[in-house]
């Protein structure tokens, strides 16, 4: 090659990542069925526990999951992806999925980029209640948006701020964690994630799960947080959420339109994005635009421009209804004999009564 040449060199494109088809996580019975012991005389399904049991021994029963779900090396495409179901699969939630690609629900993490298809079902599809259970377990509640977890039975090697890593390590694989707070020497953490989905996920996939010293955790929804300032910020957090759900539902020629119009009452001027030219308030703009109406020739004592109403209006200024008839009738009176010379007249004008000028110490007869 000649050294004049030049050399074309291609740049291959950014590689982009695709899911594979999802892995079956376990074989069909392979996971061992393990039924709660019989504690009591009947099994509440609600629950999911033997009614009238020992609390102690409900709680000494607890066994550790035999699978746990894998994000990188489990999520892949599913039947789902063609068929348009919205919901994620809660086998694969929790690690124990036997169709793999064949499956009918989604084997990835909650899309959180979308809006929910149904705020009354969680992201497995299971429909919410109207309240809590008491031992704030189960699918939860479509009267509160919770996006924070309960973690019981922590085993605690050292301080705080070592278990809150622990505890971000394990929770992290489910979703962007907002916040984790430790209570130091009583084995609990809370858990808030950004988003409601992301919550529902990890609460059954570190359901009796261990992190790093084989215990068997209990996750359950959390109460509501008392603090007063947490309670603004979630207020104000949901409004902004439901303004911008509405917005983004709206037809964008609306939303202008209806913002002309409010600018137009405040007497504000747009320009042509749409955005205020100038932040000064609309009743300031009015009454400046109003300075030389009839409101300002009041204060200014001038006759305002006479308006046209089916009734008589009530005269304003120094002069009494009576005095304008009468400065009404000699007017008429000089224009006719303008007109036709002078001309002798019998009638006689009606007498001024009332408020005239006279009253107000005029020294002058005319």
């Amino acid at each position: 090659m000649s050294s004049n040449s030049t050399e074309t060199r291609v740049v291959p494109a950014k590689k982009v990542k695709k899911l594979k088809p999802a892995r079956k996580q376990v074989k069909p019975g392979e996971v061992e069925k393990k039924e709660a012991p019989q504690t009591g005389k009947e099994y509440n399904i609600w629950y999911n526990k033997w009614a009238g049991g020992d609390r102690e021994d409900s709680y000494s029963n607890k066994t550790k999951s035999q699978t746990r779900c894998s994000i990188r090396r489990d999520a892949g495409l599913t039947r789902a992806n063609t068929t348009g179901v919205k919901y994620c699969c809660l086998f694969f939630s929790r690690g124990c999925c036997p169709y793999g690609w064949e499956c009918e629900y989604l084997h990835v993490l909650p899309d959180t980029s979308i809006a929910p298809p149904d705020t009354s079902k969680d992201c497995f599809a299971r429909d919410k209640f109207a309240d809590y259970r008491d031992d704030m377990g189960g699918v939860g509640s479509f009267a509160r948006q919770n996006r924070t977890l309960y973690v019981g039975r922590i085993k605690e090697t050292g301080t705080g701020v070592e278990t809150e890593e622990v505890v971000r390590r394990h929770f992290k694989e489910w979703g962007e964690i907002e916040k984790i707070r430790v209570l130091q020497y009583r084995s609990v953490a809370f858990v808030t994630y950004v988003s409601e989905g992301n919550a529902q996920f990890a609460k059954e996939a570190m359901a009796c799960q261990s992190l790093d010293n084989d215990e068997i955790l209990n996750v359950r929804w959390a109460t509501e947080d008392p603090n007063p300032e947490s309670k603004v910020a979630e207020k104000r957090r949901l409004e902004d959420m439901g303004r911008e759900a509405i917005q983004s539902r709206m037809d964008p020629r609306i939303i202008d339109a209806m913002r002309a119009v409010r600018a137009l009452e405040d007497g504000d001027v747009l320009d042509d994005d749409g955005e205020m030219e100038d932040s000064q308030p609309g009743a300031k703009k009015r009454r400046l635009a109003l300075e030389d109406s009839e409101e300002v020739a009041e204060e200014e004592d001038m006759d305002p421009e006479p308006v046209v109403e089916t009734e008589p209006a009530q005269p304003r200024g120094l002069l009494s209804a009576d005095t304008l008839e009468s400065l009404k009738y000699f007017t008429e009176i000089r224009k006719r004999q303008a007109q036709d010379g002078p001309v002798a007249t019998t009638t006689k004008p009606p007498p001024p009564t009332g408020l005239g000028l006279a009253d107000y110490g005029s020294d002058e007869d005319d």
